[in-house]
């Protein structure tokens, strides 16, 4: 498919009016552990008994860490991987990210490098494979599978984020059963998991999550929540047997310090960059609206939306491509299918990965979105620019919300300056910096 610049779609798109953008600034909540104090409490936290007493001298010790970009992932998994250390056990690290990757081994263990998670950093092994062992069937009859290194261990600590889904919704969502199931489980345990649609893995997670707590040497869980300026907030170890009463109640905790962009409705959302480590379907719905599936819903309203840039620790992985009006031609030809695809042909959920129109330049993008707005003034257009959808504090209004704004319609929204013209290099590059992200 050739996307060309200068032809007719260009001729088209190219006398658009564009709105005028203000900075604006948003306030959530921002109770936050500073990182220098995350292994302190971790050490804290695991020398309760109840977690202490399970790690011997000598014990081979499997630490999971997955596919996201969740802060301080690394000063988190390492200071795990310490304590284990000085209880005399050996740690190891399995990536746990079901079909992430590329869906092979050496793909999973770039993807933690990208994280700063190297067998350097972290001073101990990262045993990466996509080799699974059954442990059994769960009481909805899916057959449950488990990373075999991690199996093989003397004990595996549970290491994660807590939050929302962003295709389904369930008394557990994001958080240490999915990462049981789904990211220990590797590709295989991964399609099983998804297997019956997501109208089910709501059901289907907790179910195959007791088959591993039963079958599998599961010592405890430590997830971690964030706040909504993509902070850690709080870091908290349940005993296996709890994991399942606990997670509930914390994804509630972690629902109440989502961040959201509070204007609540636009016509026009412009994602500067997309990528797996901000959500993995390229941008968190929860935020933006952007869901793949009816089992979930939330986030902002919105008629038309563009993505016009792929972050470089996604490795051709653009999946949730499909999920935008309109993408960049510099997105398109970073797409890499055998990244991408696995994702989608595990998860069943095709239309992520699905090509939406492709325009050659970012200015083209925001003018394609304001072009087929239906029911809109198109020189009164409601447009809200972000960086991505994990740093959201600091917003892109168009000057239509300015005077509401101004008028503190929007509760926790403020104006850090006035409307002007957005800017476009040679390329018709977005070149209009935000203030602080």
């Amino acid at each position: 498919m050739q996307i060309v610049k200068g032809g007719t779609v260009s001729a088209l798109l190219k006398t658009v009016p564009i709105p005028k953008m203000f900075h604006a600034k948003q306030e959530f909540p921002k109770d936050r552990i500073d990182p220098r104090d995350i292994p302190p409490l971790i050490s804290r936290e695991l020398s309760k008994p109840e977690f202490g007493s399970k790690i011997r001298p000598g014990m081979q010790i499997a630490i999971t860490a997955g596919s996201r970009g969740i802060r301080n992932v690394n000063i988190i998994t390492k200071a795990i991987a310490d304590f284990v250390k000085l209880k005399g056990a050996v740690p190891f690290i399995v990536p746990a990210m079901g079909s992430h990757g590329g869906a092979n081994a050496q793909g999973q263990k770039d993807m933690l490098a990208g994280f700063g998670i190297t067998e350097e950093s972290m001073g101990c092994e990262i045993r990466s494979s996509m080799e699974v062992v059954k442990l059994g069937v769960s009481d909805a009859g899916r057959t449950v599978y488990m990373d075999k290194n991690a199996y093989g261990a003397d004990g595996v600590i549970i290491s994660c984020r807590l939050k929302p889904h962003n295709a389904f919704r369930g008394t557990v969502e994001s958080g240490p059963c999915k990462m049981m199931t789904v990211g220990l489980g590797k590709q295989k345990g991964a399609e099983e998991v998804h297997s019956d649609g997501m109208d089910r893995i709501a059901q289907n997670i907790p179910s195959m999550a007791k088959v591993v707590l039963e079958k599998a040497p599961i010592l405890f869980a430590v997830p971690c929540v964030e706040n909504a300026y993509d902070e850690t907030c709080l870091i908290e170890a349940i005993a296996p047997e709890n994991i399942l009463t606990r997670e509930a109640e914390l994804l509630q905790f972690a629902f109440s310090n989502m961040p959201s962009i509070l204007v609540g409705s636009a016509d026009v959302l412009v994602v500067d960059e997309i990528g797996k480590n901000y959500s993995g379907t390229g941008t968190d719905p929860n935020i933006t609206g952007t869901f793949s599936t009816p089992y979930a819903t939330g986030g902002l309203k919105v008629q038309r939306t563009c993505f016009l840039r792929l972050s470089g620790v996604s490795h051709g992985n653009a999946l949730g491509v499909g999920l935008a009006s309109c993408i960049t031609k510099e997105i398109f030809e970073q797409i890499d299918p055998e990244a991408m695809y696995p994702n989608c042909i595990t998860s069943t959920v095709l239309r992520s990965a699905m090509i939406p129109v492709v325009v050659a330049t970012e200015k083209e993008a925001v003018s394609l979105c304001i072009r087929t707005l239906n029911k809109v003034d198109k020189n009164r257009v409601r447009m809200v620019r972000i960086p991505n959808s994990l740093h959201i504090s600091e917003i892109m209004l168009s000057e239509e919300y300015y005077e509401r704004v101004k008028n503190h319609e929007f509760k926790g929204v403020e104006a850090l300056d006035k409307p002007e013209v957005l800017a476009f290099d040679e390329q018709e590059r977005l070149t209009t910096p935000y203030l602080t992200v």
